[in-house]
Protein backbone atom coordinates (compact mmCIF):
# COMPACT_ATOMS: atom_id res chain seq x y z
CA UNK A 1 0.00 0.00 0.00
CA UNK A 2 1.36 3.41 -0.96
CA UNK A 3 0.46 7.09 -1.35
CA UNK A 4 -3.09 8.22 -0.76
CA UNK A 5 -4.12 4.72 0.23
CA UNK A 6 -2.01 5.02 3.39
CA UNK A 7 -3.77 8.23 4.33
CA UNK A 8 -7.13 6.55 3.76
CA UNK A 9 -6.09 3.75 6.14
CA UNK A 10 -5.20 6.25 8.88
CA UNK A 11 -8.39 8.28 8.42
CA UNK A 12 -10.38 5.05 8.37
CA UNK A 13 -8.77 4.02 11.66
CA UNK A 14 -9.74 7.33 13.25
CA UNK A 15 -13.31 6.99 11.95
CA UNK A 16 -13.41 3.42 13.27
CA UNK A 17 -12.27 4.56 16.74
CA UNK A 18 -14.88 7.33 16.83
CA UNK A 19 -17.71 5.08 15.62
CA UNK A 20 -16.93 2.14 17.91
CA UNK A 21 -16.45 4.25 21.05
CA UNK A 22 -19.22 6.80 20.44
CA UNK A 23 -21.96 4.71 18.81
CA UNK A 24 -21.28 1.06 19.62
CA UNK A 25 -19.87 1.92 23.06
CA UNK A 26 -17.19 -0.74 22.85
CA UNK A 27 -14.49 -0.15 25.46
CA UNK A 28 -11.63 2.04 24.13
CA UNK A 29 -9.04 -0.58 25.12
CA UNK A 30 -10.48 -3.12 22.70
CA UNK A 31 -11.19 -0.49 20.04
CA UNK A 32 -7.58 0.71 20.03
CA UNK A 33 -6.24 -2.86 19.81
CA UNK A 34 -8.56 -3.63 16.89
CA UNK A 35 -7.53 -0.40 15.17
CA UNK A 36 -3.86 -1.34 15.63
CA UNK A 37 -4.44 -4.73 14.02
CA UNK A 38 -6.40 -3.22 11.16
CA UNK A 39 -3.88 -0.49 10.39
CA UNK A 40 -0.94 -2.89 10.42
CA UNK A 41 -2.52 -5.58 8.27
CA UNK A 42 -4.12 -3.18 5.76
CA UNK A 43 -0.83 -1.30 5.39
CA UNK A 44 0.86 -4.54 4.34
CA UNK A 45 2.85 -5.51 7.41
CA UNK A 46 3.36 -9.25 8.02
CA UNK A 47 1.06 -10.61 10.71
CA UNK A 48 3.88 -11.46 13.11
CA UNK A 49 5.32 -7.95 12.75
CA UNK A 50 1.94 -6.44 13.57
CA UNK A 51 1.68 -8.54 16.74
CA UNK A 52 5.23 -7.66 17.78
CA UNK A 53 4.55 -3.96 17.17
CA UNK A 54 1.39 -4.08 19.30
CA UNK A 55 3.00 -5.89 22.22
CA UNK A 56 6.20 -3.85 21.97
CA UNK A 57 4.37 -0.54 21.80
CA UNK A 58 2.10 -1.53 24.68
CA UNK A 59 5.00 -2.54 26.91
CA UNK A 60 7.34 0.32 26.08
CA UNK A 61 4.63 2.90 26.71
CA UNK A 62 3.73 1.54 30.13
CA UNK A 63 7.34 0.98 31.21
CA UNK A 64 7.77 4.73 31.55
CA UNK A 65 4.41 5.85 32.90
CA UNK A 66 2.54 2.87 34.36
CA UNK A 67 3.78 3.44 37.92
CA UNK A 68 3.31 7.20 37.58
CA UNK A 69 -0.34 6.85 36.58
CA UNK A 70 -1.02 4.34 39.36
CA UNK A 71 0.66 6.48 42.02
CA UNK A 72 -1.08 9.67 40.87
CA UNK A 73 -4.49 8.01 40.93
CA UNK A 74 -3.97 6.52 44.40
CA UNK A 75 -2.82 9.90 45.71
CA UNK A 76 -5.84 11.68 44.25
CA UNK A 77 -8.33 9.18 45.67
CA UNK A 78 -6.84 9.38 49.18
CA UNK A 79 -6.86 13.20 49.11
CA UNK A 80 -10.47 13.13 48.00
CA UNK A 81 -11.51 10.80 50.81
CA UNK A 82 -9.44 12.49 53.53
CA UNK A 83 -10.88 15.95 52.95
CA UNK A 84 -7.59 17.46 51.73
CA UNK A 85 -9.42 18.81 48.66
CA UNK A 86 -11.85 20.73 50.89
CA UNK A 87 -8.97 22.15 52.94
CA UNK A 88 -7.29 23.39 49.76
CA UNK A 89 -10.54 25.02 48.67
CA UNK A 90 -11.00 26.82 51.99
CA UNK A 91 -7.35 27.96 51.97
CA UNK A 92 -7.60 29.46 48.51
CA UNK A 93 -10.89 31.13 49.43
CA UNK A 94 -9.26 32.80 52.45
CA UNK A 95 -6.33 33.92 50.30
CA UNK A 96 -8.43 35.41 47.49
CA UNK A 97 -11.29 36.65 49.67
CA UNK A 98 -15.04 36.07 49.55
CA UNK A 99 -15.56 39.30 47.60
CA UNK A 100 -13.86 37.52 44.69
CA UNK A 101 -15.33 34.17 45.59
CA UNK A 102 -16.13 33.10 42.00
CA UNK A 103 -12.50 33.70 41.04
CA UNK A 104 -11.48 31.82 44.17
CA UNK A 105 -13.57 28.85 43.09
CA UNK A 106 -11.98 28.89 39.62
CA UNK A 107 -8.49 28.73 41.12
CA UNK A 108 -9.64 26.22 43.71
CA UNK A 109 -10.79 23.98 40.89
CA UNK A 110 -7.46 24.45 39.15
CA UNK A 111 -5.54 23.29 42.23
CA UNK A 112 -7.87 20.48 43.28
CA UNK A 113 -8.02 18.91 39.81
CA UNK A 114 -4.25 18.39 39.64
CA UNK A 115 -4.51 15.29 41.85
CA UNK A 116 -8.30 14.68 41.83
CA UNK A 117 -10.44 13.86 38.78
CA UNK A 118 -12.56 16.84 37.75
CA UNK A 119 -15.82 14.89 38.16
CA UNK A 120 -15.00 14.04 41.78
CA UNK A 121 -13.66 17.53 42.43
CA UNK A 122 -16.91 19.12 41.33
CA UNK A 123 -18.98 16.83 43.56
CA UNK A 124 -16.73 17.53 46.56
CA UNK A 125 -16.81 21.32 46.12
CA UNK A 126 -20.44 21.68 45.05
CA UNK A 127 -21.77 22.47 48.58
CA UNK A 128 -19.14 25.18 48.98
CA UNK A 129 -20.12 26.56 45.58
CA UNK A 130 -23.78 26.84 46.61
CA UNK A 131 -22.97 28.58 49.86
CA UNK A 132 -20.74 31.19 48.21
CA UNK A 133 -23.33 31.87 45.51
CA UNK A 134 -26.02 32.42 48.16
CA UNK A 135 -23.79 34.64 50.32
CA UNK A 136 -22.91 36.85 47.36
CA UNK A 137 -26.50 36.85 46.06
CA UNK A 138 -25.44 35.62 42.62
CA UNK A 139 -26.70 32.96 40.27
CA UNK A 140 -25.34 29.50 40.93
CA UNK A 141 -24.48 29.33 37.22
CA UNK A 142 -21.63 31.82 37.74
CA UNK A 143 -19.97 29.70 40.41
CA UNK A 144 -20.74 26.39 38.71
CA UNK A 145 -19.00 27.36 35.47
CA UNK A 146 -16.11 29.11 37.22
CA UNK A 147 -15.46 25.95 39.24
CA UNK A 148 -16.15 23.61 36.33
CA UNK A 149 -13.69 25.30 33.98
CA UNK A 150 -11.08 25.64 36.72
CA UNK A 151 -11.27 21.90 37.34
CA UNK A 152 -11.34 21.12 33.63
CA UNK A 153 -8.29 23.21 32.77
CA UNK A 154 -5.71 21.49 34.95
CA UNK A 155 -7.41 18.14 34.33
CA UNK A 156 -6.24 18.28 30.70
CA UNK A 157 -3.02 20.31 31.04
CA UNK A 158 -1.16 19.58 34.29
CA UNK A 159 0.29 16.26 35.53
CA UNK A 160 -0.08 14.27 37.73
CA UNK A 161 -3.57 14.12 36.24
CA UNK A 162 -3.41 10.80 34.32
CA UNK A 163 -4.31 12.18 30.85
CA UNK A 164 -1.38 14.59 30.52
CA UNK A 165 0.96 12.04 32.12
CA UNK A 166 -0.07 9.43 29.56
CA UNK A 167 0.30 11.87 26.66
CA UNK A 168 3.72 13.01 27.86
CA UNK A 169 4.94 9.42 28.03
CA UNK A 170 3.52 8.55 24.62
CA UNK A 171 5.01 11.52 22.74
CA UNK A 172 8.28 11.48 24.68
CA UNK A 173 7.90 14.82 26.46
CA UNK A 174 9.84 15.59 29.63
CA UNK A 175 7.32 15.48 32.47
CA UNK A 176 8.83 18.39 34.36
CA UNK A 177 8.63 20.55 31.25
CA UNK A 178 5.03 19.47 30.71
CA UNK A 179 4.15 20.51 34.28
CA UNK A 180 5.76 23.93 33.89
CA UNK A 181 4.29 24.59 30.45
CA UNK A 182 0.94 23.21 31.63
CA UNK A 183 0.83 25.71 34.47
CA UNK A 184 1.64 28.54 32.05
CA UNK A 185 -1.10 27.50 29.63
CA UNK A 186 -3.60 26.83 32.43
CA UNK A 187 -3.64 30.35 33.87
CA UNK A 188 -5.03 32.27 30.85
CA UNK A 189 -7.30 29.33 29.99
CA UNK A 190 -8.69 29.23 33.53
CA UNK A 191 -9.19 33.00 33.49
CA UNK A 192 -11.08 32.71 30.20
CA UNK A 193 -13.45 30.27 31.89
CA UNK A 194 -13.84 32.60 34.85
CA UNK A 195 -14.62 35.67 32.72
CA UNK A 196 -17.10 33.63 30.68
CA UNK A 197 -18.80 32.62 33.94
CA UNK A 198 -18.71 36.16 35.31
CA UNK A 199 -20.19 37.93 32.28
CA UNK A 200 -22.34 35.24 30.65
CA UNK A 201 -23.39 33.21 33.69
CA UNK A 202 -25.73 35.86 35.17
CA UNK A 203 -27.88 35.69 32.02
CA UNK A 204 -29.10 32.30 33.23
CA UNK A 205 -30.30 32.58 36.81
CA UNK A 206 -30.17 29.46 38.97
CA UNK A 207 -31.16 29.80 42.63
CA UNK A 208 -28.35 28.45 44.85
CA UNK A 209 -30.85 27.28 47.50
CA UNK A 210 -28.10 26.05 49.82
CA UNK A 211 -29.20 23.42 52.28
CA UNK A 212 -26.35 23.83 54.73
CA UNK A 213 -26.04 27.62 54.73
CA UNK A 214 -22.67 28.87 55.89
CA UNK A 215 -21.92 25.63 57.65
CA UNK A 216 -20.16 24.22 54.61
CA UNK A 217 -17.59 27.00 54.90
CA UNK A 218 -16.88 26.29 58.53
CA UNK A 219 -15.38 23.37 60.37
CA UNK A 220 -17.68 20.41 60.85
CA UNK A 221 -17.38 17.17 62.74
CA UNK A 222 -15.02 15.68 60.17
CA UNK A 223 -11.37 15.90 61.18
CA UNK A 224 -9.64 17.63 58.28
CA UNK A 225 -5.88 17.62 57.66
CA UNK A 226 -3.81 20.78 58.08
CA UNK A 227 -3.16 23.10 55.16
CA UNK A 228 0.48 21.98 54.95
CA UNK A 229 -0.43 18.29 54.87
CA UNK A 230 -3.20 18.93 52.34
CA UNK A 231 -0.99 20.70 49.80
CA UNK A 232 2.17 18.63 50.32
CA UNK A 233 1.16 15.62 48.16
CA UNK A 234 0.76 17.95 45.16
CA UNK A 235 3.45 20.55 45.76
CA UNK A 236 6.32 18.25 46.74
CA UNK A 237 6.20 15.90 43.70
CA UNK A 238 5.72 18.81 41.29
CA UNK A 239 8.72 20.64 42.78
CA UNK A 240 10.87 17.51 42.70
CA UNK A 241 10.04 16.79 39.07
CA UNK A 242 10.67 20.43 38.13
CA UNK A 243 14.03 20.42 39.96
CA UNK A 244 15.06 17.27 38.11
CA UNK A 245 14.28 18.97 34.80
CA UNK A 246 16.48 21.91 35.83
CA UNK A 247 19.25 19.60 37.06
CA UNK A 248 19.24 17.81 33.70
CA UNK A 249 19.80 21.00 31.68
CA UNK A 250 22.99 20.85 29.55
CA UNK A 251 24.38 23.78 31.57
CA UNK A 252 24.21 21.60 34.73
CA UNK A 253 23.08 24.38 37.13
CA UNK A 254 23.40 22.03 40.12
CA UNK A 255 26.75 20.69 38.99
CA UNK A 256 27.53 17.03 38.33
CA UNK A 257 28.03 15.80 41.89
CA UNK A 258 25.89 14.23 44.57
CA UNK A 259 23.26 17.02 44.64
CA UNK A 260 22.53 16.64 40.94
CA UNK A 261 22.40 12.85 41.28
CA UNK A 262 20.05 13.11 44.26
CA UNK A 263 17.70 15.49 42.45
CA UNK A 264 17.69 13.27 39.37
CA UNK A 265 16.69 10.34 41.59
CA UNK A 266 13.97 11.91 43.73
CA UNK A 267 12.74 13.97 40.77
CA UNK A 268 12.21 10.92 38.62
CA UNK A 269 8.41 10.92 38.12
CA UNK A 270 8.10 7.36 39.46
CA UNK A 271 9.89 8.28 42.71
CA UNK A 272 8.31 11.74 43.03
CA UNK A 273 4.75 10.40 42.69
CA UNK A 274 5.53 7.54 45.07
CA UNK A 275 6.65 10.15 47.61
CA UNK A 276 3.35 11.94 46.92
CA UNK A 277 1.42 8.77 47.75
CA UNK A 278 3.06 8.47 51.18
CA UNK A 279 2.55 12.19 51.81
CA UNK A 280 -1.14 11.69 51.02
CA UNK A 281 -1.32 9.12 53.83
CA UNK A 282 -0.50 11.98 56.20
CA UNK A 283 -3.77 13.72 55.24
CA UNK A 284 -5.70 10.91 56.93
CA UNK A 285 -6.42 11.34 60.69
CA UNK A 286 -5.66 7.69 61.36
CA UNK A 287 -4.00 5.26 58.98
CA UNK A 288 -6.19 2.15 59.09
CA UNK A 289 -6.50 -1.02 57.10
CA UNK A 290 -9.29 0.65 55.14
CA UNK A 291 -6.86 3.38 54.02
CA UNK A 292 -3.95 1.05 53.26
CA UNK A 293 -6.05 -1.60 51.58
CA UNK A 294 -9.44 -0.44 50.36
CA UNK A 295 -8.58 3.15 49.41
CA UNK A 296 -5.33 2.19 47.71
CA UNK A 297 -7.15 -0.66 45.99
CA UNK A 298 -9.87 1.67 44.69
CA UNK A 299 -7.22 4.03 43.35
CA UNK A 300 -5.52 1.12 41.58
CA UNK A 301 -8.82 0.01 40.10
CA UNK A 302 -9.33 3.46 38.59
CA UNK A 303 -5.71 3.55 37.43
CA UNK A 304 -5.94 0.13 35.79
CA UNK A 305 -8.43 1.27 33.15
CA UNK A 306 -6.33 4.32 32.31
CA UNK A 307 -3.13 2.26 32.14
CA UNK A 308 -4.69 -0.27 29.76
CA UNK A 309 -6.06 2.41 27.45
CA UNK A 310 -2.72 4.19 27.50
CA UNK A 311 -0.89 1.00 26.58
CA UNK A 312 -3.32 0.34 23.73
CA UNK A 313 -2.76 3.89 22.47
CA UNK A 314 0.98 3.25 22.55
CA UNK A 315 0.45 0.05 20.59
CA UNK A 316 -1.41 1.95 17.85
CA UNK A 317 1.37 4.51 17.69
CA UNK A 318 4.02 1.80 17.33
CA UNK A 319 2.09 0.10 14.53
CA UNK A 320 1.83 3.42 12.66
CA UNK A 321 5.60 3.91 13.08
CA UNK A 322 6.35 0.55 11.49
CA UNK A 323 4.07 1.05 8.49
CA UNK A 324 4.85 3.31 5.51
CA UNK A 325 2.14 5.67 6.86
CA UNK A 326 4.60 7.65 8.99
CA UNK A 327 7.05 8.14 6.12
CA UNK A 328 4.30 9.14 3.68
CA UNK A 329 2.79 11.66 6.07
CA UNK A 330 6.24 13.03 6.87
CA UNK A 331 6.78 13.91 3.23
CA UNK A 332 3.26 15.22 2.65
CA UNK A 333 2.69 17.17 5.88
CA UNK A 334 6.08 18.79 6.28
CA UNK A 335 5.28 21.51 3.75
CA UNK A 336 1.82 22.35 5.11
CA UNK A 337 3.01 24.28 8.19
CA UNK A 338 -0.08 23.25 10.15
CA UNK A 339 2.09 22.04 13.02
CA UNK A 340 0.53 22.47 16.40
CA UNK A 341 -3.08 22.59 15.15
CA UNK A 342 -3.15 18.97 13.97
CA UNK A 343 -3.15 17.39 17.47
CA UNK A 344 -5.69 19.99 18.63
CA UNK A 345 -8.12 19.27 15.79
CA UNK A 346 -7.79 15.50 16.16
CA UNK A 347 -8.29 15.62 19.95
CA UNK A 348 -11.28 17.96 19.57
CA UNK A 349 -12.88 15.62 17.03
CA UNK A 350 -12.39 12.59 19.28
CA UNK A 351 -13.58 14.46 22.38
CA UNK A 352 -16.72 15.76 20.70
CA UNK A 353 -17.51 12.36 19.23
CA UNK A 354 -17.01 10.05 22.21
CA UNK A 355 -17.10 12.31 25.28
CA UNK A 356 -14.10 11.28 27.40
CA UNK A 357 -11.27 13.80 27.61
CA UNK A 358 -8.85 11.14 28.89
CA UNK A 359 -9.63 8.78 26.01
CA UNK A 360 -9.29 11.66 23.52
CA UNK A 361 -5.90 12.61 24.99
CA UNK A 362 -4.50 9.08 25.01
CA UNK A 363 -5.81 8.17 21.55
CA UNK A 364 -4.59 11.39 19.96
CA UNK A 365 -1.16 11.02 21.55
CA UNK A 366 -0.83 7.51 20.12
CA UNK A 367 -1.75 8.68 16.61
CA UNK A 368 0.31 11.89 16.69
CA UNK A 369 3.50 10.47 18.23
CA UNK A 370 4.94 8.96 15.01
CA UNK A 371 3.94 12.07 13.02
CA UNK A 372 5.70 14.64 15.21
CA UNK A 373 8.87 14.98 13.08
CA UNK A 374 6.71 15.78 10.05
CA UNK A 375 4.79 18.36 12.06
CA UNK A 376 7.95 20.02 13.36
CA UNK A 377 7.15 19.04 16.95
CA UNK A 378 9.80 16.45 17.74
CA UNK A 379 12.44 18.66 19.38
CA UNK A 380 12.81 21.42 21.96
CA UNK A 381 9.48 22.43 23.47
CA UNK A 382 7.64 20.67 20.64
CA UNK A 383 6.70 17.50 22.58
CA UNK A 384 5.46 19.46 25.62
CA UNK A 385 3.43 21.83 23.44
CA UNK A 386 2.01 18.83 21.61
CA UNK A 387 0.65 17.59 24.96
CA UNK A 388 -0.84 21.04 25.55
CA UNK A 389 -2.47 21.15 22.10
CA UNK A 390 -3.96 17.72 22.71
CA UNK A 391 -5.22 18.90 26.11
CA UNK A 392 -6.87 21.97 24.60
CA UNK A 393 -8.58 19.80 22.00
CA UNK A 394 -9.78 17.38 24.68
CA UNK A 395 -11.77 20.23 26.29
CA UNK A 396 -13.57 21.03 23.04
CA UNK A 397 -16.43 20.43 23.69
CA UNK A 398 -18.22 18.98 26.72
CA UNK A 399 -21.78 17.93 25.88
CA UNK A 400 -24.29 15.14 26.47
CA UNK A 401 -21.91 12.22 25.79
CA UNK A 402 -19.51 13.50 28.48
CA UNK A 403 -20.06 12.30 32.05
CA UNK A 404 -18.62 15.57 33.35
CA UNK A 405 -21.36 17.48 31.51
CA UNK A 406 -23.99 15.63 33.53
CA UNK A 407 -22.11 15.99 36.84
CA UNK A 408 -21.96 19.78 36.39
CA UNK A 409 -25.58 19.96 35.27
CA UNK A 410 -27.04 17.76 38.00
CA UNK A 411 -25.05 19.22 40.90
CA UNK A 412 -25.83 22.78 39.74
CA UNK A 413 -29.58 22.35 39.09
CA UNK A 414 -29.15 23.11 35.38
CA UNK A 415 -31.74 22.09 32.85
CA UNK A 416 -30.25 20.34 29.83
CA UNK A 417 -30.65 23.36 27.57
CA UNK A 418 -29.04 25.54 30.24
CA UNK A 419 -26.12 23.14 30.51
CA UNK A 420 -25.57 23.40 26.75
CA UNK A 421 -25.55 27.20 26.97
CA UNK A 422 -23.21 27.18 29.97
CA UNK A 423 -20.99 24.08 30.19
CA UNK A 424 -20.77 23.33 26.47
CA UNK A 425 -20.20 26.91 25.38
CA UNK A 426 -17.70 27.53 28.20
CA UNK A 427 -15.68 24.44 27.20
CA UNK A 428 -15.60 25.73 23.62
CA UNK A 429 -14.32 29.12 24.77
CA UNK A 430 -11.66 27.66 27.07
CA UNK A 431 -10.54 25.13 24.46
CA UNK A 432 -10.07 27.85 21.85
CA UNK A 433 -8.24 30.12 24.31
CA UNK A 434 -6.06 27.16 25.25
CA UNK A 435 -4.95 26.46 21.69
CA UNK A 436 -4.37 30.18 21.07
CA UNK A 437 -1.99 30.30 24.05
CA UNK A 438 -0.29 27.08 22.91
CA UNK A 439 0.10 28.36 19.35
CA UNK A 440 1.65 31.61 20.61
CA UNK A 441 4.18 29.62 22.62
CA UNK A 442 4.80 27.44 19.57
CA UNK A 443 5.50 30.36 17.25
CA UNK A 444 7.79 31.98 19.85
CA UNK A 445 9.80 28.98 21.01
CA UNK A 446 9.64 26.30 18.31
Amino acid sequence: MQGVGLLIILLGAIAFIVFMTARIRLHPFLVLLLASLGVGLLAGLPANQVINAITGGFGSTLSGIGIVIAAGTIMGFIMEKSGAAVVMARSILKLVGETRSALAMAFTGGVVSIPVFCDSGFVILSPLNRTLAAQSNQSLSVFAIALSMGLYTTHVFVPPTPGPIAAAGTVGADLGTVILVGLVVSIPTLLAGYYFAKYYGPKIHIDPAPEGGEASLQSDEKEYPSVLRSFAPIVVPVLLIALKSVADYPSAPFGSGSLSSFLSFVGNPNIALLIGVFLSFLTVPKITQEVLGDWVGKGLTDAGLIILITGAGGALGQVIRETPIAAYLSSSLSALQVGIFVPFILAAALKTAQGSSTVAIITTAGIISPLMPALGLASGLGPALTVMAIGAGSMTVSHANDSYFWVVAQFSDMKVEQAYRLQTLASLVTGIVGIIVVSLLYFIFV
